[in-house]
């Protein structure tokens, strides 16, 4: 492996995946949550810059090629199973996540099988999008998971007097209610986004899938 700098980077990406997960082992929460957000936003951004500067300086690579995508799916499983995790397995959240996971398997699998003709399932624009969905919606429920472990934490250690403050709706704007509110909005964005990214993600699979039926007939009168 020749270490140009969109190798590096797309290792760094690859070796990040875990780091998500480990974050929950090593640090408590929320410096977890925020840990592992800082990690996956700085993981995310390399995924433009590594192909960017790849083809900048005409360092494309076979091994480049070969660790980019499976470093996004790892970035997006390890992260979505961390996710769904901490988030009481939210039924809702689940469902996308399912669908994504099962997407990213299955083509996988698709290119394996197909071996040299692998090249017929390129990367469309789509599927980038629909990466780029992934990133951003899992980076919002990252944020959301942390803000709402704020809000609980605090909202657990409130006294009587301190908790009828708070439920007060002319109660002066305090920690609790911006961590609770911050962690609604982003948790409803979050979600509507993943959505969006299970929806695009189904689509290029099927588009995958329908690009390799051709190979996967079997020959009449075998």
């Amino acid at each position: 492996m020749i270490w140009t700098i969109p190798n590096v980077l797309t290792t760094l990406r690859l070796l990040a995946a875990p780091g998500v997960a480990v974050m929950f082992l090593y640090f408590n929460r929320p410096w977890a949550d925020w840990f592992a957000l800082v990690l996956f936003i700085g993981a995310a951004i390399t995924d433009y810059f590594d192909g960017y500067l790849a083809r900048l300086w005409k360092q494309e690579s076979r091994i480049g090629a070969m660790l980019d995508p499976i470093a996004d799916k790892a970035m997006v499983v390890i992260a979505l199973l961390v996710i769904t995790g901490y988030s009481g397995m939210n039924p809702w959240l689940i469902l996308p996540a399912t669908f994504i996971m099962f997407r990213e398997i299955f083509v996988s699998g698709l290119r394996e099988y197909l071996g040299d003709r692998s090249r017929l399932l390129a990367v469309t624009q789509l599927a980038k999008w629909k990466t780029s969905a992934q990133m951003v919606a899992i980076g919002i429920l990252f944020l959301a998971l942390g803000l709402d472990h704020v809000h609980q934490t605090n909202y657990d250690t409130l006294s009587a007097a301190a908790l009828e403050a708070h439920l007060d709706a002319d109660a002066e704007i305090n920690e609790v209610w911006l961590a609770a509110t911050g962690a609604w909005y982003a948790g409803t964005i979050g979600l509507v986004l993943i959505w969006v990214a299970a929806l695009l993600t189904m689509i290029t699979g099927w588009d995958y899938f329908r690009k390799a039926l051709p190979f996967l007939k079997d020959e009449v009168g075998r």
